[in-house]
């Protein structure tokens, strides 16, 4: 009885592909749009950012997903454009446009974000280049779903872990960019929310000399009343990299150096993660990161979604992403999902250090009435733009 099961088996299977064959494939193109601000001279400069960090892993899961969607007659196809201005990025969008792009994966700025999505109101964008929290709080696009973790996000997996060790003083120091201040409101929001306390905060404004300077006056920097530990903010590297073992009291550093919260690292491995791994450094020769993986995560979305609906529309794929019914699987050990109030991506935040994984949030015993991964970033009724 099992053989005449499996030869039935056998036989469907035969059929549905002979059928797949005789019909037209469906063309599935994704634009990559790719724009990132010229950082200027660095103090940390050592390990600098790949220039092509995120559209390898649009790239890779363009193979992923033919890989599967040759089975049901799918060609998935990358057009892609990385440029060096914002003018150059829109110039770009509306050339893909033109010609017949409705699906994108942006990695750019906030400010480029907001201009895409209003120069293509009838596309789905991915936002797989900006943390801004305003884009899910205050700002949100109608036509934009977010793959990359946001600030917040980031800032209370990092405080659920420091709450958990039972580091509730904390020392913040400041950078002095946009994105650093940033950075560092996500940090107190997150210290407020879970009960943390700032027992001092400085701001980093050291001007002349700064490697000569982070070396030398750093344990001085950080003399203040005793704490826990000093959580850092500082996107750029300007002085974060100096702080770990140069702090006035031998306490551990956290954010954007040392301890980071972040939605992608190398030393994530358990969930089948490390095939993924593998597969990736095979294709680009170099390590994934979050930017990387928040580009395959927004692929994988529009291919999941095509191979559920059998069809295109951008605003199709966005109901079902935005419902409980898209099956995604991020290699996080979690059903990942989008959330409908603000279009961010759900997901688990590995916790790490340069070559180790130390936790994974959100942590044991942070609940929620509905998805304990709603216990990062902002909840339904913190925010406070419609998202249609």
């Amino acid at each position: 009885m099992r053989r005449l099961v499996s030869y039935a088996l056998v036989f469907l299977l035969a059929a549905a592909t002979a059928h797949a064959g005789d019909a037209t494939p469906l063309q599935v193109r994704i634009g990559y749009l790719g724009y990132r601000p010229d950082p200027g001279p660095l103090l940390s400069n050592v390990i600098a950012e790949p220039a092509d960090a995120g559209l390898r892993g649009a790239e890779l899961a363009i193979v992923d997903s033919n890989s599967t969607g040759r089975f049901l007659q799918h060609d998935y196809r990358l057009e892609s454009a990385s440029v060096d201005s914002p003018e150059a990025l829109l110039q770009a969008a509306r050339a893909q446009h033109d010609q017949g792009l409705r699906l994108f994966v942006v990695n750019a700025p906030a400010t480029s974000l907001r201009d895409l999505s209003a120069a293509l109101p009838d596309s789905l964008l991915f936002n797989a280049g900006s943390p801004d929290d305003s884009l899910r709080t205050t700002d949100c696009l109608g036509n934009v779903l977010h793959s990359l973790p946001d600030r917040a996000m980031l800032a209370d997996a990092l405080v659920q872990f420091s709450v958990v060790r039972k580091w509730q003083r904390a020392l913040l120091i400041v950078g002095q960019t946009p994105e650093d201040q940033a950075y560092a409101a996500a940090l107190r929001r997150a210290m407020k929310r879970f009960g943390m306390k700032i027992v001092a905060e400085k701001a980093w404004q050291f001007d002349n000399d700064q490697r000569r300077s982070a070396q030398a006056d750093m344990p001085l920097f950080t003399q203040t009343a005793e704490y826990d530990v000093v959580l850092v903010a500082d996107e750029r590297g300007d002085f974060g990299e100096y702080l770990p073992y140069q702090t006035w009291y031998p306490r551990p550093v956290a954010g954007t150096q040392g301890l980071t919260p972040t939605g992608w690292h190398k030393t994530v491995e358990t969930y089948g993660a490390a095939q993924l791994q593998k597969r990736f450094e095979a294709l680009a020769g170099r390590w994934m990161n979050d930017r990387d993986f928040a580009a395959w995560i927004a692929v994988r979305s529009i291919a999941s979604a095509v191979s559920k609906l059998r069809q295109t529309d951008p605003f199709d794929i966005r109901q079902l992403a935005l419902s409980d019914q898209l099956p995604l699987d991020g290699f996080k050990g979690r059903k990942l999902s989008y959330r409908p109030w603000n279009g961010q991506l759900r997901q688990p935040i590995p916790l790490v250090q340069p070559r180790a994984l130390v936790s994974t949030s959100p942590q044991d015993g942070f609940l929620h009435p509905s998805n304990e991964m709603d216990s990062l970033g902002y909840d339904r009724p913190e925010v406070s733009c419609r998202y249609p």
